[in-house]
């Protein structure tokens, strides 16, 4: 069986989200959590969430990315359950079975995202489109013998050194000797 974990590449969900999911969380789609908001009249951090995020459900918050990874059936129940609360605390479910129905659909629904191999990372992007919303989902391949690594990468300056102000650009593309 596999399910999806959220992934930070880097920590740019931090920025991209109100609340950013913790790596490693169980993740399922979260477009419920929009389910009484017209998407296309959102705006900042909460349209960025509706328009890319998966949910993080330990957190309560948004991933990018979510990484395909194997689980156990013990691992589904969890998760199951899991969601069930927060749809009952933070969502307003009547009781544990309404919410438990909705988490097993929910999980359900994350399940059927994982036909690719463990480790594959999935996007989502979801759009308002005739009163509903429409998710599609996209495997993000790495290049052959690339592992998973930072998005982007800073370069620490050892030497903080002022620029040559007799640098001439229009110079540098001549060759020598040539005016």
């Amino acid at each position: 069986m596999k399910l999806l974990r959220t992934i930070a590449l880097d920590p740019s969900d931090t920025f991209v989200f109100d609340v950013a999911a913790e790596p490693g969380e169980w993740a399922v789609s979260g477009a419920f959590r929009f389910w009484d908001r017209d998407g296309a009249k959102l705006e900042g951090k909460e349209r960025a969430a509706f328009r890319s995020g998966f949910l993080g459900v330990q957190s309560w918050g948004w991933s990018t990315l979510a990484q395909i990874v194997p689980a156990t059936e013990a691992d589904y129940q969890g998760l199951v359950e899991l969601l069930a609360r927060q749809l009952v605390d933070r969502f307003g479910a009547p009781d544990m079975a309404a919410a438990r129905t909705a988490a097993e659909e929910e999980v359900a629904f994350a399940q059927s995202l994982c036909t690719h191999p463990v480790s594959s990372l999935i996007a989502v992007h979801r759009v308002a489109q005739d009163g509903g919303v429409r998710e599609s989902f996209r495997r993000l391949r790495l290049r052959e013998g690339q592992g998973h690594s930072k998005a982007f990468s800073f370069m620490e300056v050892v030497e903080d050194t002022q620029p040559d102000d007799s640098l001439n650009l229009a110079e540098l593309g001549r060759e020598p000797g040539h005016r």
